[in-house]
């Protein structure tokens, strides 16, 4: 049974290109490296995104001076956070979190190209509820380069 969830369709889009650097690429580049190519494939499929996207933060009514930059924001609705590493930790996790909490965006991906496959973390943050403990939501999960061998951590 195949469950639904937010933005279902443009993330199996991304996490696709995702595949497809990663088969062309392998482990082992930096991070910049997947980036740039990452780009391409979004053009070449056809994918919309923002680059190195600016993400303000907000106390109160004033913005901040600091801001995080990610690396993606495809379909103007969901936030890319790349890493090219041996395998990911919760600080990168919190990351993201981060990302969704200062924005009015829902939906975030951790993709690591540094493996030998692709690790994918999808994150959902409801920015509309007020506990954070309502607010969590993520649904981890390692999917290999091919589609072929999905596992859950």
């Amino acid at each position: 049974m195949e469950t639904n969830f937010l933005f279902q369709k443009e993330c199996k889009e991304i996490i696709g290109a995702c595949y497809e650097v990663h088969n062309q690429l392998g482990p082992g580049f930096l991070e910049s490296v997947y980036q740039e190519s990452l780009a391409l494939e979004f053009e070449e499929r056809g994918i919309p995104f923002d680059q190195d996207a600016i993400l303000n933060i907000w106390y109160k009514e004033t913005k901040l001076e600091k801001f995080f930059v990610a690396d993606f924001i495809c379909h103007d609705s969901i936030i890319i956070e790349l890493k090219a590493l041996s395998d990911l930790t919760s600080e990168h996790y919190a990351q993201v979190l981060n990302y969704l909490k200062a924005t009015d965006i829902e939906v975030g991906l951790l993709i690591n190209f540094g493996s030998p496959r692709v690790q994918v973390k999808r994150f959902i943050l409801n920015n509309k509820l007020t506990t954070d403990t309502n607010r969590l939501s993520t649904d981890s999960k390692i999917l290999s380069t091919d589609n072929t061998d999905n596992t859950d951590d």
